[in-house]
């Protein structure tokens, strides 16, 4: 039997490559989105969907897997960040994540073996100026990541991926062009970007039963960028 997967966000970027490799596998996918256009095209069902302002969900009534896309890329001087902006970042990456966690739950609980699968960031695991407010939020979900995963076991891993900067239209102001690009692809030590499709292929591993030992875990695709140097 297919298996039925909740996708919040993905009409582009990471999650629209996801949404892509899961349909291509058979999976069932359920779609709750700002915008829906290109998942739509895909077939698959959208609800609207407001991550600064979450509403209730319809869901099916069993659930065997939910992936957590909406995330922010703000970047400022510590000193130009007011409470909003804070306030902004934590909710639409980490409390949204645990308000939508919370209504899908008992869908969840009624698979055989379930998993959730939420996004940080490099900037967590690698201090970085300018990322205050958003390493912040992410920080808060890489402990939500490891805390659900030690309640919700077994039946139901938990686990985050942390991407470095990956070339989507989030990240369009930092990629804007090819002297940008370049720059930031010297600061990985494969001297490249993330790609959506191979992020993409990490979030579809850790929704399939081939990741059934794995929870707890923040995998870190970053080109190296948060633990490796090469001088």
């Amino acid at each position: 039997m297919a298996k039925n997967i909740l996708l919040i966000g993905g009409n582009s970027g990471i999650g629209l490559e996801t949404a892509k490799l899961l349909k291509s596998q058979g999976v069932n996918l359920i779609a709750a989105s700002r915008s829906s256009d290109q998942l739509e095209e895909l077939g698959i069902p959208v609800q609207s969907f407001d991550a600064e302002n979450p509403g209730e969900l319809e869901l099916p009534e069993s659930l065997d897997g939910l992936i957590y896309f909406p995330g922010t890329i703000n970047l400022k001087p510590f000193h130009r960040l007011t409470a909003e902006d804070f306030n902004k970042d934590f909710q639409i990456n980490c409390l949204s994540a645990a308000q939508v966690i919370q209504q899908a739950l008992p869908a969840l609980k009624k698979s055989d073996s379930a998993s959730i699968v939420m996004f940080s960031t490099v900037a967590v695991a690698q201090g970085m100026a300018f990322h205050a407010s958003i390493a912040a939020a992410k920080a808060a979900v890489e402990g939500l990541t490891k805390s659900l995963a030690a309640e919700l076991a077994p039946k139901i891993r938990v686990n985050a991926i942390a991407p470095s900067l990956t070339d989507t239209p989030l990240a369009s102001t930092l990629l804007g062009n090819d002297t940008k690009k370049e720059a930031a692809e010297k600061r990985h030590p494969l001297q490249q970007v993330g790609r959506p499709k191979d992020i993409a292929q990490i979030a579809g591993f850790l929704l399939s039963d081939a990741s059934s030992f794995v929870t707890g875990q923040i995998l870190r695709p970053d080109g190296g960028l948060s633990s490796v140097r090469t001088f």
